[in-house]
């Protein structure tokens, strides 16, 4: 099968969790079948980057569109900018005349059998007429994100905004899932919203996947006394963790809801535990927390989250806004760890509460659960043994191999639809 994958910025080094599922399903893909990985990417030409894409990926075309990166005030002044355009912002600024000309080329030539595209912000480049096969891979519902943003944001001013984004999103985000043959939804949730603008059998739920060979439980410690909270001692208070992208707003509003309405209950219970923010660029309001109370920590950008969650007794998805799946969730369950989320970090993933994962979302009952598992080791093994059963089913590798079955259906469509009898001719020959 020759397969055309089309991703807007940069898929290296792995870091988020869109990138994280793209990356291992493309790794499955290209060992298997004729694949093409195209992605473009903001700024000059980077070397390194694009010989470690092709080493990693043979065969890769990455693209430097030569745009400014922005952020800050320069960014906010893009965006008023771009008030008055009909695509929504998160969209429009990927729009590239380059990308679009060589994906016209491509579809007009018909070299391949399926085309991706990874995600709204790739649509934006796709030729009008898709006479390829082709797949929208939508790792989240994005109008539902922005839709969530404006029922939850205080300030009147970014409220305003939300809600004029989450019309223009709705807008495209509706167009373009009718436009593409087919959907891969991550979740049963987003497929049920896709599903109120285009028929059932055109939207297929794959999964999120972990990598079960770099989270597994570590047998050593995942019972030792760090999780003990009448321990004396800093290095063996008990530790909950929350690991996620710091620039990305849900998981900031998780933190700043937990830090405000969530934590200071657990520390008059729990005298000793310890909250640490695990995840990349963490912007004022977050280092902000960490300023003002010693027993939190930021981290940062770290090499690996591995090491963090295995030191962790409990890990934490406070998310209140978001939509996708949380693949975090699950690389904290394959270490073996026991999870408090509230339904929206965990909507779309396979878990179930009371057996593998505990759910809670107030404030007081999400406090409750994570004191009852600092305080009882038991429960706490419990939920980490279940946990690790119910990842171990959800490998990559099974995720690529359904994915991979998503697009042969769809590549056979058209190669069926030729081999067609006309209605004519078949009433005719009857």
């Amino acid at each position: 099968m020759r397969i055309l994958w089309v991703k807007a910025d940069k898929l290296l080094p792995v870091q988020n969790g869109g990138n994280i599922r793209t990356y291992h399903v493309l790794r499955y893909l290209s060992a298997r079948h004729q694949l093409t990985f195209y992605s473009y990417y903001a700024g000059t030409p980077d070397p390194d980057y694009e010989r470690e894409l092709q080493r990693q990926l043979p065969g890769a075309v990455a693209v430097p569109t030569g745009k400014r990166e922005l952020s800050g005030a320069a960014r906010g002044l893009d965006y008023l900018a771009h008030l008055g355009a009909r695509p929504p912002y998160a969209v429009s600024r990927f729009a590239d005349a380059k990308v679009q000309k060589q994906l016209r080329t491509w579809f007009r030539e018909q070299r391949f059998d399926v085309a991706v595209c990874d995600f709204l912000d790739a649509a934006v480049n796709f030729p009008g007429r898709l006479n390829i096969p082709s797949v929208l891979f939508q790792h989240n519902v994005e109008s539902e994100i922005w839709r969530r943003h404006a029922a939850t944001a205080g300030d009147p001013a970014k409220k305003m905004m939300y809600r004029m984004e989450f019309r223009k999103m709705l807008r495209y985000e509706r167009a373009a899932v009718s436009k593409f043959q087919h959907v891969i939804a991550v979740s049963e949730n987003d497929r049920s919203l896709m599903t109120q603008w285009v028929d059932g059998d055109r939207v297929t739920v794959v999964p999120t996947g972990v990598d079960l060979a770099e989270y597994r439980p570590d047998s050593a410690n995942s019972n030792s006394d760090s999780a003990n909270p009448n321990s004396d001692s800093n290095a063996s208070a008990p530790l909950i963790t929350f690991v996620g992208a710091m620039d990305w707003e849900p998981n900031v509003d998780g933190v700043e809801y937990f830090c405000a309405e969530v934590w200071p209950a657990i520390k008059a219970e729990v005298p000793q535990a310890r909250f640490r923010i695990v995840g990349r660029n963490p912007g004022r309001r977050v280092r902000k927390r960490a300023s003002l109370d010693a027993s939190i920590e930021v981290t940062g950008r770290v090499p690996s989250v591995v090491e963090h969650l295995r030191q962790s007794a409990v890990v934490i998805v406070p998310l209140r806004i978001g939509g996708g799946t949380r693949l975090k969730i699950y690389e904290a369950m394959a270490a073996g760890k026991a999870v408090v989320s509230t339904t929206v970090g965990a909507e779309g993933l396979d878990v179930h509460h009371g057996r593998d994962i505990m759910l809670a979302d107030d404030a007081r009952s999400f406090a409750q659960a994570v004191i009852a598992l600092l305080r009882d080791p038991e429960m706490r093994r419990r939920y980490q043994t279940a946990a690790a059963e119910t990842a171990a089913r959800y490998d990559w590798p099974a995720i690529g191999e359904r994915f991979a079955e998503v697009l042969q259906s769809v590549a056979e469509m058209k190669s069926r639809a030729r081999c067609a009898i006309p209605p004519r001719f078949a009433e005719k020959k009857a």
